[in-house]
């Protein structure tokens, strides 16, 4: 049955490919992006695209919609350390517009939290992922407000959590306003025999996930998901200087930020019940990505 689905951030990178698998399952997709990042590169076929902050989404998007995924936030770590002030603009007042539109039209919302929350503090600074930057504090406070706004207006909804999403349409960070991603970044690099920039040692670790195991995972939690969270991680970690060595890059080590940090993967148990399961490998990806 077709359903109205509404899709904020829709021409961003996960963004774009979570509208062309709703579009293909046979829906009528809204996406709302003001541009920040989001690009009209990444419009597909099929999708209304409108332009506007999140804070505008009461006037620019009337109509009610069966689902709402809101993921049209700002998604970076180090940058977020130089404008704080944007980072509450998109993140705070912009999430709050979008709950309050969520408690007025009474949709299933799916929120993309950030994992970083989950970053374990170190001996050496005390500090937990929440608080290390001011995107991670913004994002581990919107997905609190978002299971409250679900208790106190008995309202549907679902939160996931991203872990370090990679695949076709990244941006690339040092070739891209520091807004990128590691995966593309290095990509990039191998494509030009350029050094990658590492921040740290590189021994920090990620889970690095497919866009496409991300986009499936977000159709299981809207459609099976209840008031639950769910982290979508792929299963293999991999350091950061592991990660350039099978770009086959050089690597150019730069001083560690505040933000710099180790993550595991997550346990998908719950996902895993919705019907999940991972179907793509990093070694896969990068091997058919630099061949091209």
């Amino acid at each position: 049955m077709q359903k109205l689905i509404v899709v904020t951030g829709g021409a961003g990178f996960v963004g774009s490919h979570l509208c062309e698998r709703l579009v293909h399952d046979g829906h009528r997709v809204i996406s709302l992006d003001n541009y920040f990042t989001g690009s009209v590169a990444n419009h597909v076929p099929g999708v209304e695209y409108r332009t506007g902050h999140t804070k505008d989404i009461a006037t620019i998007i009337t109509e009610t919609p069966d689902t709402l995924f809101h993921l049209g936030e700002y998604s970076r770590i180090a940058p977020s350390l130089t404008e704080p002030a944007v980072v509450w603009d998109l993140n705070i007042a912009g999430t709050l517009a979008v709950l309050e539109y969520w408690r007025e039209k009474k949709c299933t919302l799916v929120y993309a939290g950030s994992s970083t929350k989950f970053v374990s503090a170190t001996s050496v600074d005390e500090v937990d992922g929440r608080h290390r930057a001011p995107y991670n504090f913004a994002k581990a406070m919107n997905s609190e407000l978002v299971h409250n706004y679900g208790r106190w207006y008995d309202l549907p909804y679902s939160i996931a959590y991203f872990y370090n999403v990679y695949g076709p349409r990244e941006r690339a960070g040092q070739f891209d306003g520091g807004y990128g991603t590691v995966v593309e970044t290095f990509r990039q690099c191998a494509l030009e025999h350029t050094p990658g920039i590492i921040n740290g040692d590189g021994t920090q670790t990620r889970a690095f996930t497919h866009v496409q195991d991300t986009v499936e995972a977000l159709v299981c939690i809207a459609t099976k998901g209840r008031r639950e969270e769910y982290a979508i991680s792929a299963k293999e970690v991999y350091s950061l200087n592991e990660l350039a060595d099978m770009f086959g890059i050089e690597k150019s080590y730069a001083p560690a930020t505040t933000s710099t940090r180790s993550s595991g993967a997550d346990d998908t148990t719950s996902l895993e019940a919705l019907g999940w399961r991972q179907q793509y490998q990093l070694a896969d990806y990068i091997r058919e990505s630099v061949a091209k």
